[in-house]
């Protein structure tokens, strides 16, 4: 099954500006990679000059692709997102649905940690900007539906899981303290929250994998 998700378009550049050349394009993707390495390690006030000098370029570069901080927050945010869309595609196409999925929710809860630095500052450009929340918030249930419903159309999961409560279920473990430990609980709490979709035939073949008669 393809999925077709619709992503978010990507901001214009700046004024309007004619297609970057091939080098323009190049330093505006290695500036969009390093600042949300950036921002996952220190928050969204991480030095724009330093993203600037590990990206390669001068200050005067970044400024010419993103005019503001929040712009660049915003292009990487996009990015993102773009990402965890495609990779619901990849995992459709390559994996049996239950499996697509679960390796999905791996990926958003991943996702959603990565953005602890950026919490707050997220949340002011979404109460500025509601389309963009709509936008990212219409591509994750996108993508969660069309992954839920491969599973459930092929009996692997049940049929009256509410992608909205997915999403929730899978943002509550972001909640979790930030610890040593914090990637192998997750890990445990998605296998239990897979646990819970499953129809009820894999419930009991489950069950009976782990406590045989």
């Amino acid at each position: 099954m393809r999925l077709e998700l619709v992503l978010p378009s990507a901001r214009p550049e700046a004024g309007g500006a004619a297609p970057l050349r091939a080098d323009a394009r190049r330093n505006r993707e290695k500036l969009v990679e390093t600042a949300a390495a950036a921002f996952a390690n220190s928050g969204v006030e991480a030095s724009l000059e330093d993203i600037a000098r590990r990206a390669g370029v001068g200050i005067g570069t970044l400024y010419r692709h993103f005019p503001t901080r929040e712009h660049l927050v915003e292009v990487v945010y996009r990015r993102e997102l773009e990402s965890l869309a495609a990779a619901a595609q990849e995992l459709a196409a390559d994996r049996r649905p239950d499996v697509a999925l679960e390796e999905w929710m791996r990926r958003f809860v991943d996702y959603i940690a990565a953005k602890r630095g950026m919490a707050n500052s997220l949340k002011i450009l979404m109460a500025s900007n509601a389309s963009l929340f709509a936008e990212g918030s219409g591509v994750l249930r996108t993508a969660a539906d069309s992954l839920l419903t491969a599973a459930a159309d092929q009996g692997f999961i049940r049929k009256d899981i509410d992608t909205t409560d997915l999403l929730h279920a899978l943002s509550s473990i972001y909640s979790l303290p930030s610890s040593p430990e914090w990637r192998e609980r997750s890990d445990r709490l998605i296998g239990l929250l897979m646990d819970g979709l499953k129809a009820q035939q894999d419930r009991s073949d489950a069950a009976d994998s782990r406590h045989p008669r």
